[in-house]
Formats: C-alpha cells, sequence, structure tokens
C-alpha cells in the first residue's frame, strides 16, 4: 500500500475514532441527567485546545444567580473605563432591597435601607454570597439590563439574556425564564474569561478572587474534584414550586493538574429530583470532564 494511502486510511480511522468516543461520552452524560428528571444542559470544553462535549447547548435555561457573574463583569468594565472606581461609597436605597423570598446578607444587616457600601463590596457581596440586593445595586450602576445587554454585545454573546432584576424575579416567578442562557453562551463567556485580557490584571484577580471564594453550591461543580480544586464559579438556585425546582445552575473554570482549564456550564431546569440529586447530576457531570482529561 502506498505511503499516502497508510496515511489516508489512519487518518479516517483516527477521525472515526474520536467520533465515537465524544459520542460515548456525550451518552454519558445523558445518563446522569436523566436522574434530574427535568431539562439538563451542559457544556464541558477544555479551553487552551476548544475540545467540547455537549448536552443540548442551544436550549435556553433560567440563570437565576447565574447572570451576576454577567453583571459583575459588566460593572468591571466600567471601573476599568474610569467611569467607576472600586472605592466609589455606593448608596443602596430603600427601593433597592429585594424581598424576603430573595436572598440578600446587606439587606437583612440594613433593613431600612439608604446606607452606603463601596463598590468592591458590593461586587463581592454578589459573586461570593450571591446577594440580590447588591446584584440589583450593580445593575442599576451599569444603566438597567439594558446596560449589561450592550456589554454582553461587545463580546459578541447573543444567548445570553439579562432581563430583569432580582426585585422584579422575586415578585413573579415567570420572570427567571427571561433572564436566560443557552450552554452554549455560557461556555462562550467563560473561554473569553479564561483567556484574560477582558479586564486590567488587578481587576481581573479580583473578579477570580471573588468567584473563585464563593460560598454557594459546594455540592455542584466542585462537589466530586478533588479536595484543593481551583474552581471559579458562580450558582444560580431558584425556589421549588409544586414539586418542579426551576433552576439548579453552576457554571465555572476548574483548574486542572498540568495548569489547563475545563470550562464547564450545567443547568438542571423544570426538576422532579429533590436537592441533593439535582446537585448530584452537577458534580457527577463535571466529574466525568475531569476524568476525560485528567489521566
Amino acid at each position: 500500500m502506498r505511503r499516502l494511502d497508510v496515511f489516508l486510511l489512519t487518518a479516517v480511522v483516527l477521525i472515526l475514532s474520536s467520533i465515537l468516543n465524544a459520542q460515548d461520552f456525550e451518552k454519558k452524560l445523558e445518563k446522569i441527567a436523566s436522574d434530574a428528571k427535568g431539562r439538563v444542559g451542559a457544556g464541558i470544553m477544555l479551553a487552551e485546545t476548544g475540545e467540547s462535549s455537549w448536552l443540548n447547548p442551544d436550549e435556553s435555561f433560567p440563570m437565576q444567580s447565574v447572570y451576576k457573574l454577567p453583571i459583575a463583569m459588566a460593572m468591571l468594565s466600567k471601573v476599568d473605563s474610569g467611569l467607576f472606581s472600586l472605592d466609589s461609597m455606593i448608596l443602596v436605597k430603600k427601593e433597592d432591597l429585594v424581598g424576603k423570598r430573595v436572598h440578600s446578607p446587606i439587606r437583612d444587616q440594613n433593613p431600612a435601607g439608604n446606607f452606603y457600601v463601596s463598590l468592591r463590596d458590593l461586587l463581592r457581596y454578589a459573586l461570593s454570597e450571591s446577594d440580590g440586593t447588591a446584584s440589583d445595586v450593580l445593575i442599576r450602576l451599569c444603566g438597567g439590563p439594558r446596560g449589561v445587554m450592550k456589554y454582553l454585545s461587545s463580546l459578541g454573546i447573543k444567548d445570553i439574556h439579562v432581563l430583569n432584576t432580582e426585585k422584579q424575579m422575586g415578585l413573579d416567578n415567570s420572570l427567571q425564564y427571561k433572564n436566560s442562557s443557552t450552554p452554549g453562551g455560557a461556555v462562550r463567556l467563560l473561554l473569553l474569561l479564561s483567556k484574560g485580557g477582558l479586564f486590567k490584571t488587578e481587576t481581573e484577580k479580583l473578579l477570580f478572587k471573588d468567584i473563585t471564594e464563593a460560598s454557594t453550591g459546594i455540592n455542584r461543580i466542585k462537589g466530586m474534584l478533588p479536595r484543593g480544586t481551583i474552581t471559579a464559579h458562580k450558582t444560580g438556585t431558584s425556589g421549588t414550586d409544586k414539586g418542579i425546582t426551576a433552576a439548579t445552575n453552576d457554571i465555572g473554570i476548574v483548574s486542572l493538574p498540568d495548569g489547563r482549564h475545563l470550562l464547564i456550564a450545567i443547568f438542571v431546569s423544570d426538576s422532579k429530583a429533590p436537592d441533593n440529586v439535582r446537585d448530584s447530576v452537577i458534580a457527577r457531570i463535571a466529574k466525568t470532564g475531569w476524568d476525560k482529561y485528567v489521566k
């Protein structure tokens, strides 16, 4: 057999093997997802090569607090442009306070409203503690949802939608479906963030510090990864109504032992499964991705 024929045959075998392996991997994801008894979307990408696996990549899912990450990014872009300083003291008005149904430590600490918080602390509250009031103040400073969407558009991201505040979602559950993302959109946002260059060096360090130190979702992406794995992530969780939970989410950048980075976005929606099972679905999908790339 001629050398060229051998080369072509080898290339075909490698391509077919790669396709079959990808199909097997995605079948594993589907099997895990079935335990959620709802809709599941997932994207796993090795940032350095672009190699990826998907489950319903173009389907829209309610983000809930996952949307605090693009909101914070939009705010930090304004800081880098000189429109705001991290040391700026921001007035949190009475009307900024979210309702009791929404998680908000700064509201609980200042129930009368009309108090000042530094912009730096607002970002930390929104990202690390998923504070609804802090998030809404950041949206206001960005020029409302339209300002956040303008920022996302500048990044070339079209399938992440920030259209309502936490306060509005707390009053109308249906609005959470408007604040949506596809797994593909979330992974693209993470890819841009992982590559660096979106922010000044110190701004970028601050953002990664807040999402790495997040106190939420310890049983989700991080749940089955080796202890000490650096995971910069943002969760999102809805309430449960008549046995159906609209959103149990986690998206993040996982640092692999060899220095590479795994981008993971997992959305579990309209699920009939209990809390621990929904968290386990996310943890097992993340671990399956880890096992694929860590030998």
